[in-house]
């Protein structure tokens, strides 16, 4: 793996910010994060990732954001599928934070999915892949899932209606939110919802974790 330039964050400032939100990384991970931002902002001069061009705001805003639901949901194993994956949050920090996971990156943007498969070459991330793909469009291909998470959707109640799908059956489904979403979400019945979990320094966004519920089989009389 590459060096890291000497503009990136250093080891001391990415621990710190990752403890705040309750998260221990080892060297490799450092690293990982560390070149993941570089690659990043280098590709962001020619295609639209993300919005944050300021290192420390992406370190506190996409990968400690993505990393905390590692320590608030089980996800130490199993398959997980990133739904509009887009600049690869949160799917790829959580691979980092959790290497024994199982990652699919859905993204039906092509540039973007080229960069999610130069990330994951360079940071040599085994177990992890890109579809060039609408998630709707994806059945056998992602099933059976553990995870189904997604940070970057306007319509949850067809997402959630696929994560649900016999075809797809999702056990558990995480989203980053924000607050003003949250009425339209737990609507949906289908789904077991939690308590709502406030994200460390935000005042409006929050972790959504719901459980698939069985549908009683239907009887005829």
């Amino acid at each position: 793996m590459p060096t890291p330039s000497p503009a990136t964050l250093s080891e001391d400032t990415i621990r710190r910010a990752l403890g705040e939100f309750q998260i221990v990384v080892n060297d490799l991970q450092v690293l990982q994060i560390q070149r993941y931002m570089n690659i990043l902002l280098t590709w962001n001069e020619k295609i639209n990732l993300t919005a944050i061009r300021d290192p420390l705001e992406i370190l506190n805003r996409h990968f400690c954001e993505c990393m905390y639901a590692a320590s608030t949901v089980p996800v130490e194993h199993g398959r997980l599928a990133d739904v509009g994956s887009g600049a690869g949050f949160p799917g790829l920090p959580l691979k980092i934070i959790r290497p024994g996971l199982q990652v699919v990156l859905i993204e039906s943007n092509v540039k973007k999915a080229t960069f999610l498969a130069e990330v994951i070459r360079d940071l040599g991330l085994a177990g992890a892949r890109v579809l060039v793909s609408r998630y709707e469009e994806q059945t056998e291909e992602v099933a059976p899932l553990d995870f189904v998470c997604s940070r970057a959707l306007g319509k949850f109640v067809p997402f959630l209606e696929w994560a649900h799908s016999e075809k797809v059956a999702a056990k558990q489904v995480i989203l980053w939110i924000g607050a003003r979403d949250l009425q339209e979400i737990e609507k949906v019945q289908t789904w077991e919802w939690r308590e709502p979990i406030p994200v460390p320094h935000s005042l409006r966004r929050v972790l959504l974790v719901g459980t698939r519920k069985i549908q009683p089989a239907s009887t005829s009389t």
